[in-house]
């Protein structure tokens, strides 16, 4: 499913629309199938930023606001960041969206993983990551293609920067926009099967089981 009809609403100050009427399909093509509504804001995690809340930040960055250069995710101790980005269901990854810069501080290697939410620098480093990217030093947001037969049923990605682009001589790490796009659906059927089980009733989950005891019954004659 994609999510173009969530996002015109974030948008119309890059269009100067305002007459009330749906506009999806006016979106630049980078909006299409923006995973940005799918994203559980407030259980991303990042480790070794420098001002606390900034991953996070440069993640609930609209679209019309990439190219702001505040809020800024940058690295504490040393060059490396880990971020952790849960979603609200289950999606099919295509792309990352990320603004750097082109300076020597923009991140060079980022080491992704999928479904993980037990990762520390330590486990980062030593685990064979889902895919692997070299990133450009540039200031414009590049749209990174994934791998998509490794993103399936992807639940959460954490992203790992292990350097930047300074070969050791910046401890600190920049990066400005983070963004996804893909497909998103729904967790298989354990919606439906959950709102079955909190509309029933103990008489009502007898006389269902009863009826199905009966069949297997009659099936076996």
């Amino acid at each position: 499913m994609s999510c173009e009809h969530e996002h015109h609403g974030h948008d119309h100050g890059d269009h100067n629309h305002g007459d009330g009427h749906d506009h999806s399909h006016d979106l630049e093509p980078a909006l299409q199938s923006n995973l940005y509504k799918q994203i559980e804001f407030d259980k991303i995690r990042t480790l070794n930023e420098a001002e606390s809340g900034s991953g996070t930040g440069i993640v609930r960055k609209t679209w019309s606001e990439r190219l702001n250069n505040t809020p800024v995710l940058e690295s504490d101790a040393d060059e490396q960041l880990l971020v952790h980005i849960p979603f609200a269901g289950s999606c099919k990854l295509y792309a990352i969206l990320i603004r750097t810069s082109d300076t020597s501080n923009a991140p060079r290697k980022l080491k992704l993983f999928r479904n993980r939410d037990d990762l520390d620098f330590g486990a980062a480093s030593d685990l064979q990551p889902t895919q692997t990217i070299d990133l450009p030093r540039s200031n414009e947001v590049a749209e990174i293609p994934l791998n998509r037969a490794h993103w399936n049923t992807t639940t959460s990605i954490d992203l790992f920067i292990e350097d930047n682009h300074s070969d050791g001589d910046e401890d600190v790490t920049h990066m400005y926009y983070l963004g996804f796009k893909g497909d998103f659906m729904a967790l298989n059927r354990e919606p439906i099967s959950f709102l079955y089980e909190a509309a029933a009733n103990p008489s009502d989950h007898k006389v269902i089981q009863g009826l199905k005891n009966t069949n297997q019954q009659s099936l076996g004659q």
